[in-house]
């Protein structure tokens, strides 16, 4: 299949290329993010690549629509970003890649949790200018924590994992599809506000959905413990930043780390270093001590993206012969916790 790669990096194209090898598509790649005014680009392509932060709403799906295309393939989890209501009156497949290495993002969401409580960036800052005093750095065990995982899929279930059995932590956990093999090692199931009130950290690994949009948000954080640690690897729009903000200045929330944001479209991915960032609550967030923000990372493993590349082009594949679509996501799709 002949197929129009949109948001593009070196990295994309070469595990692309590689994964391309036992497939044999046409792939053209283009480094502008898809939205309405560079759908046209697309025009003759059966299939279209896209990732995370492209826009793929109901006025860019028509573009490709008139323009031939009949599949979208998303090469991620998360399909928050498409109109699926609208691809499937356009008759457009959408499909995507629903696990590539759960372990990257779970091992980085720990990574994240150590980082920003033992405040190793900033310990590492200190000691090139030649500073080893303690005073500020100061974090808490892991150890007999009690912490909730909203979320208990593939990486939410790897997250419990390793929090109860390599740290010892008390793990609460709420989804609507309870996980019998996290019941047998202690895992206990709560009511999500009775997890957020019992947690001293709250990890979420859910999609994001009508639902989940603004998950924690000022009552659930008024609900929380105080000091509350908050670990965020999942989608952006899960938390509402204004209210986390809040909670960070009067000392309700004890800390926070994102590798995602709500309004990360504009900013990820992308090498800003000489721009002056128009993001005023993303630039409020860096200004607390307690808060670490990486750039939607914790998928970046090269394991990961190796099984990006060739779920993606063995979705293309089923598509253009006519298999049915194992990983196609449909408007019913779009609901849960999960």
């Amino acid at each position: 299949m002949r197929v129009a790669v949109f948001n593009t990096k070196p990295y994309d194209r070469q595990f692309l290329n590689e994964a391309n090898v036992a497939f044999g598509h046409e792939l053209v790649f283009f480094e502008p993010r898809l939205d309405e005014t560079t759908a046209p680009l697309a025009h003759g392509f059966a299939g279209v690549c896209v990732f995370v932060n492209d826009v793929v709403d109901a006025a860019v799906l028509a573009v490709l629509q008139a323009g031939g295309t009949r599949l979208l393939a998303l090469r991620a989890a998360g399909y928050n970003n498409v109109d699926l209501v609208a691809a499937e009156r356009l008759g457009i497949d959408v499909v995507r890649v629903p696990a590539y290495s759960p372990h990257a993002v779970a091992e980085f969401t720990i990574a994240l949790l150590l980082s920003m409580d033992r405040r190793i960036p900033r310990a590492w800052s200190r000691v090139r200018d030649n500073n080893f005093a303690l005073d500020g750095l100061i974090g808490h065990d892991l150890y007999g924590k009690t912490v909730g995982v909203i979320g208990t899929g593939r990486i939410g279930g790897i997250v419990a994992r390793i929090l109860k059995l390599g740290f010892g932590c008390t793990v609460l956990a709420f989804d609507q599809h309870e996980d019998p093999e996290l019941h047998a090692i202690g895992v206990a199931y709560r009511p999500r506000a009775d997890l957020i009130a019992a947690a001293d950290i709250i990890t979420l690994h859910c999609p994001l959905t009508p639902e989940t949009h603004h998950l924690i948000d000022a009552e659930a954080i008024e609900r929380a413990k105080p000091g509350v640690i908050i670990i965020n690897t999942s989608r952006g729009a899960l938390i509402d930043a204004e209210a986390l903000i809040d909670g960070l200045k009067r000392g309700k929330v004890g800390g926070v780390a994102l590798d995602v944001y709500e309004q990360e479209g504009d900013l990820f991915f992308e090498d800003l270093s000489n721009e002056i960032i128009q993001d005023d609550v993303f630039q409020r967030l860096l200004t607390f001590p307690n808060v670490l923000v990486t750039g939607h990372q914790a998928f970046f493993t090269v394991e990961a993206l190796g099984a990006i590349a060739r779920t993606t082009l063995a979705n293309i594949a089923d598509a253009e012969a006519g298999r049915p679509l194992a990983h196609r996501v449909a408007p019913e799709t779009v609901s849960g916790i999960h």
